[in-house]
């Protein structure tokens, strides 16, 4: 006695009935304007795609330079701020040099005026 059972034949798959017309040829390479069109349509996804990344990365390029520009502009300010706090001393010295003067002066005409 056997233990092994003869298996019957699968029967072959059948065919998929076509309707008039409804042939469709399948090539194996593109030619003509199919391949032009599959190329428009994989330009305008690749550009739908990566246009938001390329503008980001331009934003932040610029947000670079504009940052780098800012602090060249800060540094020329604070030593603008510098040399008006170095500047400090001297103008009073300058003020009090001219109300000195001023009293000087004042003194000069007042007793003119009283003699007149």
């Amino acid at each position: 006695m056997t233990l092994v059972q003869e298996v019957p034949p699968v029967p072959p798959v059948p065919q998929a009935p076509t309707l008039p017309g409804s042939e469709v040829a399948v090539t194996g390479s593109l030619e003509g304007w199919d391949a032009v069109l599959l190329l428009l349509g994989a330009a305008t996804l690749l550009v739908l795609v990566l246009w938001p990344l390329i503008r980001a990365v331009a934003r932040r390029i610029e947000a670079g330079a504009a940052v780098a520009e800012a602090r060249s502009e800060l540094e020329g300010l604070r030593e603008r701020v510098r040399l008006l706090e170095e500047s400090q001393p001297r103008l009073g010295e300058l003020e009090e040099r001219l109300d000195f003067a001023e009293r000087l002066l004042a003194q000069q005409r007042e007793p003119d005026r009283l003699q007149r």
